[in-house]
């Protein structure tokens, strides 16, 4: 695999989508709920996802593409390399902040990460992991993260979550050094990779929520896995932990597990 090449491009083709986005700030959004009132879609995520899709079916025609707005190919496996993609993580906030979203991507060969990219567009951070070879944001490499324990850390906890006690993480907010919440899975990992967080769950992330955070996490050291221990399937939905070591054997042990 070429990774200087699919480098060079990605990033070509991310920051092009984030100055579509930015410019649909002066334009009035088509948005659509998809499963409930919280979940949308604008016109924006459809049109960044058909752009990024055509952008790779150019360069790498041969390859697989999986994205969250459906213009992509239909999988039963991860033969191959597999493009997976997130044309905009927190549509909600997009619609309703205009911030706190991020566009991800990810290649994939036989089902293990290669490169992993997460754009937070208003913030002009470009998250990037290539696989043995550590993450970055922009062009300064991240240390890999302090293994400090919970008690040390903040933690970001899905809404939802947090405020139904599910799997205990109101004790576990409590027992952290505090408690906060973007609504972006992409942000919100980038923000462990980076340091600012000792963990991040969510208990129903799809795949293109997780595939570009995963390989960045990774390469500076966090654990990324399901909420029961095991390890991630990209092929479903699944409720997540990134986190340092420490915090998140402390947190599986201690909350995730606990009857």
């Amino acid at each position: 695999m070429d990774f200087q090449k699919r480098h060079a491009l990605i990033k070509e083709w991310m920051r092009e989508a984030a100055s579509m986005i930015l410019a649909s700030f002066q334009e009035e959004l088509t948005v659509e709920v998809k499963t409930h009132r919280n979940d949308l879609v604008t016109n924006m995520d459809k049109a960044i996802e058909l752009f990024l899709i055509k952008k790779i079916q150019q360069s790498f025609p041969s390859e697989r593409i999986m994205g969250e707005e459906g213009f992509g190919n239909q999988f039963q496996d991860l033969k191959g390399t597999v493009w997976i993609l997130d044309p905009i993580d927190g549509t909600l906030n997009f619609v309703k902040q205009k911030r706190n979203f991020a566009i991800m991507l990810a290649v994939y060969h036989d089902g293990i990460g290669q490169m992993g990219y997460i754009y937070d567009v208003i913030e002009k951070e470009l998250y990037w992991g290539m696989k043995d070879q550590g993450a970055f944001c922009n062009e300064e490499k991240l240390p890999v993260v302090e293994d400090v324990s919970l008690k040390e850390g903040l933690v970001a906890i899905n809404s939802g979550m947090f405020a139904t006690n599910r799997y205990h993480t109101t004790e576990m907010g409590l027992a952290s050094s505090g408690v906060r919440m973007v609504g972006s899975a992409g942000i919100e990992t980038v923000h462990v990779a980076s340091g600012r967080l000792a963990a991040y769950l969510s208990y129903s992330l799809c795949p293109w929520d997780i595939a570009a955070g995963k390989v960045i996490a990774e390469e500076v050291g966090l654990v990324y896995k399901k909420l029961n221990g095991e390890a991630v399937d990209l092929l479903n939905n699944n409720g997540i932990i990134v986190a340092t070591p420490k915090a998140y054997q402390e947190i599986l042990t201690e909350y995730l597990l606990k009857k």
